[in-house]
């Protein structure tokens, strides 16, 4: 895929790693995740530098929804920072990243960091940067990264998906970019949902195998598949017609990013979109 974007001979976009911000006054963000490729996001998106300051961000907290590398390593790239990060994570990421893969202890020679606990107990959660927006915490069956003592034995908390709603708006938006099994009250947040963001790593449970690229399947790295019986597209039929479903942390690997290809013309016929590079999304108050 990627050799062929590089060569014009796949009709897809390039696209970095996962991650999103929200806001509810445009100025102020809260950022979900860091990826490896925060830099090159942050200078594509002009909202993030308001420069009221000498280095000065739009980003005022950072909430990570997993201790995968692909979502953290970022973190580093915000050392910088004029004060410590407004950082919110479970308890088990806390841990991930103080030992496993300590940026934590690291970032602690530079801006240092301000830890808030995510609690799995219902609490609702208001961000510095959209702070109208009530956010709940929901746990996920996925995985915890290699570098956790916990791999392949998670627990509640190595990942969670985030139920967003604007109170001013009354709109819902869940968040969900690692999701390997659709549990009840993961669905249950899903249908409450005006926009749902959700797992699209992979399009087959044995995608990375067939392409000689690992040899590990989806459902051990904890993300569902989206085609097949029990997929991801099935559980996205379900949804009401009104909902607005889109795929998000796609793998190079996944044939629903070549635009022209069988999987992504099944997608559009499901009534399902792709995430791409500088996608905005408005819960604004509808009809």
């Amino acid at each position: 895929m990627c050799q062929g974007v590089r060569e014009g001979t796949v009709d897809a976009k390039p696209r970095t790693q996962s991650s999103i911000a929200i806001s509810d006054d445009g100025v102020d963000w809260a950022l979900f995740n860091t990826s490896p490729d925060i830099l090159q996001q942050l200078k594509a998106f002009k909202g993030s530098q308001p420069a009221r300051a000498l280095r000065d961000t739009g980003i005022q907290s950072v909430f990570l929804l997993d201790a995968q590398i692909d979502h953290t390593t970022g973190l580093l790239m915000l050392r910088e920072h004029n004060q410590p990060l407004n950082l919110y994570t479970t308890e088990p990421v806390r841990e991930d990243l103080s030992s496993g893969n300590p940026l934590l202890n690291v970032l602690d020679h530079y801006c240092g960091i301000n830890w808030n606990e995510v609690k799995l107990t219902g609490e609702t959660i208001n961000l510095p940067g959209a702070p109208r927006v009530d956010i709940h915490a929901i746990p996920l069956t996925s995985n915890a990264p290699p570098y956790s003592p916990r791999r392949d034995k998670p627990v509640p908390g190595d990942t969670v998906g985030v139920l967003m709603h604007d109170t001013q708006t009354n709109r819902k938006l869940f968040y969900a970019p690692g999701l390997g099994e659709m549990q009840t009250i993961v669905w249950e947040a899903m249908q409450q949902a005006d926009v749902v963001l959700v797992d699209g790593t992979m399009w087959t449970d044995d995608e990375m195998i067939l392409a000689g690229a690992s040899k590990k399947t989806a459902t051990s790295m904890g993300h569902l598949a989206q085609s097949g019986a029990g997929g991801m597209i099935e559980w996205l039929d379900k949804l009401p017609l009104t909902t607005r479903k889109v795929l998000i942390h796609i793998n190079n690997t996944n044939p629903i990013l070549n635009e022209a290809g069988p999987e992504r013309a099944m997608l559009t016929e499901h009534g399902i979109e792709v995430a791409e590079d500088g996608m905005e999304i408005t819960l604004d108050t509808g009809p």
